[in-house]
């Protein structure tokens, strides 16, 4: 097999074991897009209207028995400030998450798949998953997928940084609880009190990326020893925060303002229509996502990369989006 090559402008890959920062988010993504349809139709639709259109038509297989959707969270800066501090500085887009979303009746489940998963690509080489999506695009990672998960895909979701802070912001902030003071130097979290806190955009930010989370307890600084573990159970509270926000708000021009503030900052299939993207909202709102990891073992190639490939375990639980 080929070994992984250096992905472009500085794409860097994740060490194995590495938790995914986006899946939760981007599920209020879907959410929100859903809330304002049938509130004032025309102006959900000229939202809508602004979401980016990406051309899959030919590549994607579909599920026979559910609706999957493949959701990619990128770390573009595109349309973000470029003073704002913490992110980094890096030209093009990273996938910093790869997750399929699958919808079966009133059945929602979310499988992500690891970045340094080690597979055959649709683009030629044998490389790390993510790798498609910086060599291919879309279409390249989509195809990947599909052809080596074995999961048809109906369609595709995409969110990058500027839409997480824009949907945080055209919310108002987001209200976190907080049992004590919290910091991490790293993403530029820095709560001094304890209790609820409202998060504008880029503290929203902050908190979500957090890996080393520290909480000053008793005067005493402890750091989150479960590192990723601890982050995608911050992510899942943040999400429940998210929803909450949303399903508090009774004014529907918050919601078309939150959806106008994402919109240029989104990606859907050509296919993917304001119907169905409604769909999917009141489907996920109040929903409790049946969560799960593509299993995998650590694997070292002859060039001394650290990637990660399938197991025994891997195709019990890919079972469940397939079909």
């Amino acid at each position: 097999m080929q070994e992984p090559s250096e992905a472009p402008d500085g794409l860097q890959v994740e060490t194995p074991g590495r938790s995914r920062r986006w899946p939760w988010v981007l599920l209020s993504l879907a959410l929100l897009i859903g809330l304002p349809l049938g509130i004032i139709g025309f102006s959900s639709w000229s939202a809508w209207r602004g979401v980016e259109r990406v051309e899959l038509g030919g590549v994607l297989q579909g599920s026979q028995t559910g609706t999957n959707y493949l959701v990619v969270g990128t770390d573009s800066r595109e349309g973000l400030d470029p003073n704002l501090p913490h992110l980094g500085a890096f030209s093009g887009a990273r996938t910093d998450t790869i997750a399929v979303l699958r919808v079966e009746g009133a059945t929602v489940s979310l499988l992500a798949i690891p970045r340094d998963l080690y597979v055959p690509l649709a683009t030629g080489t044998t490389n790390r998953i993510n790798a498609a999506f910086a060599f291919g695009g879309p279409a390249a990672l989509v195809a990947t997928v599909q052809t080596q998960l074995r999961i048809g895909i109906d369609h595709y979701l995409q969110i990058d940084l500027a839409g997480f802070l824009g949907l945080v912001d055209a919310l108002g902030g987001v209200t976190v609880h907080f049992p004590h003071p919290a910091f991490d130097e790293k993403s530029g979290l820095a709560i001094e009190t304890a209790g609820p806190i409202e998060l504008n955009g880029p503290e929203a930010l902050a908190y979500v990326r957090s890996r080393r989370y520290t909480e000053r307890i008793d005067g005493l600084l402890v750091t989150d020893p479960t590192s990723d573990l601890g982050r995608v159970q911050r992510q899942q509270r943040f999400l429940g925060a998210v929803m909450s926000e949303l399903g508090a708000t009774r004014n529907p021009f918050t919601l078309i303002g939150a959806m106008e503030a994402v919109g240029n900052h989104v990606a859907v299939n050509e296919g993917l229509g304001l119907i169905e993207a409604a769909r999917l909202g009141f489907t996920l709102r109040g929903a409790d996502p049946l969560s799960a990891t593509v299993p995998t073992d650590r694997f070292i190639t002859s060039s001394g990369a650290d990637v990660l490939v399938f197991n025994g375990e891997s195709d019990a639980v890919l079972a469940a989006f397939r079909g």
